[in-house]
């Protein structure tokens, strides 16, 4: 691996390793399983929390500038209908909410917006296998209101925890309401990709470094190569199709999107890119490696054969001299001569070595 790929996974492993206090775990939640919190802002500071998802809805609602966050964690349709009944959520938007195998997508009802995010995180590991687990996929569903957030999370990972630490501390920011909350949710998943993609080319850049090294033990598993290709693709499905949404929120007027934070979107959508064409490159890449992986093993297969092929014409001389001489025939030259043996001996022996010599000084041995 490349200098510069150990100090970007050195720098990838800094960031996963800071301590920070993460809000969404379930157990500090007194609101239920699903119900990770339930959190009341205005204009842009966090408010005590109420008694119940009711009274902070209530309270969002009658205070100007307040909107309420709820976040769920793999709820169930029946934990999620009290939630679309009390948000007014379209009914087809509650019913994608509930499953995590969901297409990136932005949609509106009415002044409701809902947005689905996949998100990808990289899982170590020591050493890359024919069955190691490179990407880990999850989703996080997003409905926005003119006074609340609900986001809806799939997956072990993908905490909105340290974001919503983040978000507290810019009230400048939080202040703009439910559209920030949108939009640092979006700029936190790209961001993932992001790092993500920085590990993944460290794996590509050590499977490049095997194909390529005599040395290396595993240069010739095409299963690592491969594995990691099917990784690349699972990664590609959670990213490539984003685009296209995120591009309505950063250009769409009728979007429910306010206009101010459209700008901000449009450098998500920057980062965005950056990495779709990474991935690409990415896969054009593997691509090159397995074909020169391919290549390597039918060389080496060709010149085995040739050493096999060298070595029975060398076998074939003393073969054919033992065989004249073993027909048994009454009437045969040298037959009754004293040295006879040791000549059929030494001629087969300097056949053998000529004939080896000169393969040898033609590459064939």
């Amino acid at each position: 691996m490349s200098m510069v790929g150990h100090l970007r996974k050195v720098a990838s492993l800094a960031r996963r390793s800071r301590r920070r206090v993460d809000l969404s775990h379930p157990a500090r939640s007194p609101l239920g399983s699903a119900v990770v919190n339930c959190v009341v802002y205005r204009d842009g500071v966090r408010r005590p929390p109420a008694d119940s998802v009711e009274e902070a809805v209530r309270y969002a609602r009658k205070h100007r500038g307040g909107f309420v966050w709820l976040g769920l964690h793999e709820p169930s349709a029946e934990e999620f209908a009290g939630a679309a009944e009390l948000f007014g959520l379209h009914p087809l938007a509650a019913e994608d909410a509930v499953h995590a195998q969901q297409r990136p997508k932005v949609e509106q009802y009415g002044d409701v917006l809902f947005a689905v995010f996949n998100t990808v995180t990289y899982v170590e590991h020591t050493e890359l296998t024919a069955s190691s687990e490179v990407v880990d996929t999850g989703s996080i569903m997003v409905f926005t209101g003119p006074d609340f957030v609900v986001t809806v999370r799939h997956g072990r990972h993908g905490s909105l925890g340290p974001l919503r630490e983040d978000l507290e501390a810019d009230p400048q920011q939080l202040a703009k309401g439910p559209s920030a909350v949108l939009h640092a949710i979006a700029d936190h998943v790209v961001d993932d990709y992001v790092t993500v993609a920085d590990a993944v080319q460290n794996d590509i850049e050590q499977a490049e470094t095997d194909v390529f090294s005599p040395l290396s033990p595993r240069a010739a598993d095409a299963g690592r190569i491969y594995q990691l290709k099917r990784e690349l693709l699972e990664f590609k499905r959670a990213v490539v199709p984003l685009s296209r949404p995120l591009d309505r929120l950063a250009t769409d007027p009728r979007s429910c999107v306010d206009p101010e934070i459209q700008t901000y979107f449009r450098n998500v959508a920057g980062h965005l890119l950056r990495v779709t064409e990474q991935i690409a490159a990415f896969d054009a890449l593997l691509d090159s490696i397995l074909q020169a992986h391919l290549a390597q093993v039918t060389v080496a297969q060709n010149e085995d054969m040739r050493k096999i092929t060298a070595w029975a014409a060398i076998i074939a001389v003393p073969t054919m001299v033992c065989g004249v001489y073993g027909m048994n025939f009454a009437h045969m030259p040298e037959l009754r001569w004293r040295f006879g043996y040791p000549l059929a001996l030494a001629v087969m022996a300097a056949a053998c070595v000529v004939i080896h010599r000169g393969f040898k000084r033609n590459g064939w041995l």
